[in-house]
């Protein structure tokens, strides 16, 4: 089972790294209108250039860097009680 952490801190440290020297801040951040994601766009300035990154929020509080799926509508079969009986 994978253990997804709910600490946008954490998940920004492992991508970007935790040293005093790397200078992050953040670009964007909302939640989209049409599937209600909330987002973040985190930025690294380095000496060759911008390097950013987004991360979603999930259903379960977790933070990745791949949207969440989309909610598909599905069959399902349920047992019924005869009422007759």
């Amino acid at each position: 089972m994978i253990v997804r952490d709910r600490s946008l801190r954490k998940v920004v440290e492992f991508w970007f790294g935790s040293q005093p020297r790397n200078r992050l801040r953040v670009t964007r951040f909302s939640r989209s209108r049409c599937k209600l994601w909330r987002y973040v766009c985190v930025e690294m300035t380095r000496e060759r250039g911008a390097f950013a990154v987004v991360f979603f929020r999930h259903d379960d509080g977790s933070w990745c860097v791949f949207p969440p799926a989309p909610h598909r509508p599905a069959m399902g079969a349920a047992l019924y009680a005869d009422a007759s009986s």
